[in-house]
């Protein structure tokens, strides 16, 4: 019976040498076909160049806290850790048909409105071909005398909410006041502070992302005679400050889901923008007003 068990088994000093040159991969597989075979495949002897290897640093800590944890366990832990990282997220669970972007300007000092638009997400154009969220609104108030007309060297406030169809929510993506420069044929630029994270019970980790909206001036007619400018058109979307690029499609319509699921509450919820204290819509946009009265007479 010995010699049976001789031939059919190979000598450990065999499988030590042949497991010097498995993969992670196979090792694992190894480790199970018993419990001295797992003792023989997860030892420190031949998981410490692989750690090493793939996950360096995981690999020192155990140089500068010498606890219990073997090789292979780091593996394990940076192998998860990265499958994680690299998982590709859900579709997104809306889209931007269910997506109505209102953007709002007017005066400080006198309280005027200069414009006021809602638009669906869906009819407006994408300001750049790669298919990032970033997104141009065309203005058309060319028909209007004063409308869209603004004072050079004006304090304005500006509003963009993202409204999803159907009133299922809200959110203020950009909630700016201020005193700007303008000039006929270029365009102003406004960042919104660090937006929520998206994650789950992560309201106090940063997202990185922040919303960005840009006015653009019309300079076919030049100065009008009052030194105003007229705007032409407005760009809004959503920018990572990690590398300073345009989000997807995609990732933009989870953020905003995200943003306005966890604000839910009908008419009377609370915005969140770029103000610390921010106020409730009923006392806040025009637009929104007018939107909330329009919902009551249905």
């Amino acid at each position: 019976m010995s010699r049976l068990s001789s031939r059919n088994f190979p000598p450990w000093e065999v499988l030590s040498l042949v497991a010097q040159h498995l993969d992670p991969k196979t090792l694992a597989i190894a480790s199970c076909v018993s419990k001295s075979w797992y003792i023989a495949m997860s030892s420190d002897y031949l998981w410490q160049p692989i750690c090493s290897s793939h996950y360096p640093s995981l690999s020192n800590l155990k140089l500068t806290d010498p606890s219990d944890v073997s090789y292979r366990r780091l593996f394990s832990v940076g192998y998860s850790a990265t499958k994680r990282r690299l998982k590709t997220p859900p579709p997104p669970r809306i889209s931007l048909d269910n997506l109505i972007f209102a953007v709002e300007l007017s005066t400080i000092e006198v309280d005027a409105l200069i414009f006021t638009l809602a638009k669906p997400a869906n009819e407006l154009r994408c300001a750049d071909t790669s298919g990032v969220f970033w997104f141009d609104i065309d203005i058309n108030v060319n028909c209007f005398r004063s409308f869209g007309l603004i004072d050079l060297q004006e304090e304005v406030g500006i509003t963009w909410n993202v409204l999803l169809r159907g009133w299922g929510g809200v959110f203020t993506m950009m909630d700016y006041e201020g005193r700007v420069s303008f000039s006929p044929a270029a365009s102003e630029s406004w960042f919104s502070e660090e937006l929520p994270s998206p994650r789950c019970c992560s309201s106090e980790a940063a997202s990185g992302i922040v919303a960005d909206l840009r006015l653009g001036f019309s300079s076919s007619n030049g100065f009008c005679e009052d030194e105003k400018v007229r705007v032409a058109k407005a760009c809004v979307g959503m920018l990572s400050i990690v590398n300073w690029r345009y989000v997807t499609v995609d990732d933009g319509l989870r953020n905003v889901r995200s943003f306005v699921m966890n604000l839910m509450g009908g008419i009377g919820i609370w915005l969140r923008g770029s103000k610390p204290e921010p106020e409730p819509i009923n006392s806040g946009s025009n637009i929104l007003k007018t939107l909330s009265e329009n919902k009551r007479k249905e």
